[in-house]
């Protein structure tokens, strides 16, 4: 059951490799993350308050700011990958976060506020929702990584992040704070945007090699998540159980995603991101047959959901299995082969 479904994921959420972009398409809004145009650029487009850019990230669009100028500064590392920085593995972090926003996930599911929902604030994001949580995690440590890094050059000013209005101990809000706090979070995203930068800086550019990239980006955003899965149990009470149960699932998925290096990149995720829920899930939504969702959509559902519960009985096992098939370049290419062929038939 678990290798089957596992196989069925992979499948089901393959790009098209062969076609997945080219040089001659034309990328529209519909490929950006909602408001994108309207994030703030470069961190000296936040505001500055006591020589210190302040930032809001409770705020979508100022947590999309983030998102962006780790886009725009990072855009020399993938030069070679495709025009309109269309080819950066970073483009999955905020395309994941523009979905959750467009599926009301960052809004408020508890009730007791009107955060995040079009008869309040509409760009809030709630420190109850268990996915604006998570996602923290995977935007202001990156984030802080990358200053730390140097990727931004040296800053005119120290940077902080504005704590949320309850439960401040989650979270941490600057590169002093999130370094003495959790330093292997921190050292991951620094060495993904270090060792990007150095291998830019060379001579030949030949050094630098995408696979490699991926892996650590892909190796920086799994201990993200491990790390804040157990601290933010306690968001999953506000949600549907289908809506928390796919949320587990889909933690549980990036693990045998990230072992294969998926990429992340603008219209690979695009393709991708088709096949996930199209809002929040709700008590009376029973699989396979959720109303209003595609066959695909259903599939996937079904899928992550038989993953999770295999690996689950097998104590992890089935993922170390397929992280240990998935552990040299050689291996990958044969699991691709794998899933090109299966895709075919």
């Amino acid at each position: 059951l678990g290798i089957h479904a596992l196989l069925i994921v992979t499948v089901t959420l393959s790009p098209v490799t062969a076609t997945a972009w080219s040089e001659n398409k034309i990328i529209g809004e519909d490929e950006y993350p909602p408001l994108w145009d309207l994030a703030p650029e470069n961190l000296l487009d936040f505001p500055v308050k006591g020589n210190k850019i302040v930032i809001n990230a409770w705020n979508y669009q100022e947590r999309l700011g983030l998102y962006k100028s780790l886009l725009n500064s990072s855009a020399k590392y993938f030069s070679a990958f495709g025009p309109q920085n269309i080819g950066n593995i970073l483009w999955g972090l905020p395309l994941q976060h523009g979905w959750q926003f467009h599926t009301g996930r960052l809004a408020d599911p508890s009730g007791m506020t009107s955060c995040g929902y079009e008869d309040g604030d509409l760009l809030c994001q709630s420190v109850r929702s268990w996915w604006s949580c998570m996602n923290y995690y995977l935007a202001v440590i990156p984030f802080l990584g990358a200053v730390e890094a140097g990727l931004f050059g040296q800053l005119p000013f120290e940077v902080e992040i504005l704590p949320p209005e309850e439960q401040k101990d989650d979270f941490c809000y600057s590169v002093a704070d999130c370094w003495s706090r959790m330093p292997k979070l921190m050292d991951d995203w620094k060495t993904f945007f270090e060792v990007n930068n150095k291998a830019v800086s060379s001579a030949t550019f030949s050094s630098f090699k995408l696979d490699d990239a991926l892996g650590l980006m892909w190796k920086a955003h799994v201990t993200s998540i491990a790390y804040a899965l157990p601290k933010f149990q306690d968001r999953l009470k506000y949600l549907s159980y289908p809506e928390a149960d796919f949320g587990e699932a889909w933690s549980n998925a990036v693990d045998f995603i990230g072992a294969t290096h998926f990429s992340t990149d603008l219209l690979t995720v695009n393709n991708f991101q088709a096949f996930l829920p199209p809002r929040m899930l709700v008590e009376g939504d029973v699989l396979p047959s959720i109303s209003g969702f595609s066959p695909q959509q259903n599939k996937v559902l079904v899928s992550l959901r038989a993953l999770h519960e295999a690996n689950d009985l097998t104590g992890g096992l089935l993922l170390k299995l397929w992280q240990k098939a998935m552990s040299t370049k050689a291996g990958r290419k044969i699991g691709r082969k794998l899933i090109e062929s299966l895709t075919s038939s």
